[in-house]
């Protein structure tokens, strides 16, 4: 998660995140990129995306590079981008079957890029409450904070926990929004369904950064991860 998240932020993360404009999804910046990434894939036969690892998360694996679509087929990268100062990182989403511009919110990376610095300073991430087997919530007293880290949601007004696995891995737990979603929807998804898919199709803005959930019994969010037997 270090390397992956040192990748994508370098220096002052967002320059200009004090501009409102930049901090909330746009649906005409959206539908211009979703036009240009069109365009360019006629044109080309590929997608105008940056190259990652096999193994990288799916909602981060297929960032657009902005290089390739400017100036011909978009005359800049949207204001609400990393690349001019905003908060997200826009992506391609389900790049073999259907080509969708989304958004990933960079300020839950920028907390676990702070939190994994602070962890260097210690042998191993601090566990306080276990959660589930093999997910903790974090000690942050024990790494210096009087307060636990948060993330703001980009669904909700929701204050969204950092969690850890054993394997020292950090996440943002979208069981809060997720619950709500499916209240608020009165949906019954199948237990054994990753329910993150929910968001995906219901927002812009994609849950990033979070182990994969499906319900129980109780139609509750549950995680489903075991790193015993699965992939994260």
């Amino acid at each position: 998660m270090l390397a992956l998240t040192t990748v994508l932020l370098s220096g002052c993360l967002f320059p200009e995140e004090e501009k409102v404009e930049n901090q909330v999804p746009d649906d005409i910046q959206l539908a211009s990129v979703q036009k240009a990434v069109e365009e360019y894939q006629a044109d080309t036969g590929v997608l105008p995306i940056k190259n990652r690892d096999m193994d990288t998360d799916m909602f981060i694996k297929y960032p657009i590079d902005f290089e390739k679509l400017a100036p011909k087929y978009l005359a800049n990268a949207p204001a609400n981008s990393y690349e001019k100062g905003g908060i997200f990182q826009y992506i391609i989403w389900d790049p073999e079957k259907n080509p969708t511009v989304k958004l990933v919110d960079l300020r839950a990376a920028e907390r676990m890029r702070e939190l994994n610095i602070r962890f260097m300073g210690s042998q191993y991430p601090t566990f306080k409450d276990k959660i589930t087997d093999y997910i903790y919530t974090i000690d942050f007293k024990k790494i210096g904070y009087k307060e636990e880290l948060t993330v703001p949601s980009p669904y909700t007004n929701n204050q969204l926990p950092i969690i850890v696995t054993t394997e020292g891995d950090l996440y943002v737990d979208y069981s809060m929004d997720l619950n709500t979603f499916i209240k608020e929807n009165n949906l019954k998804p199948t237990p054994g369904e990753d329910i993150r898919m929910l968001l995906v199709e219901a927002y812009p803005v994609v849950p990033a950064y979070s182990l994969p959930y499906t319900v129980n019994e109780n139609n509750e969010p549950v995680f489903m991860y075991d790193p015993t037997t699965e992939e994260k």
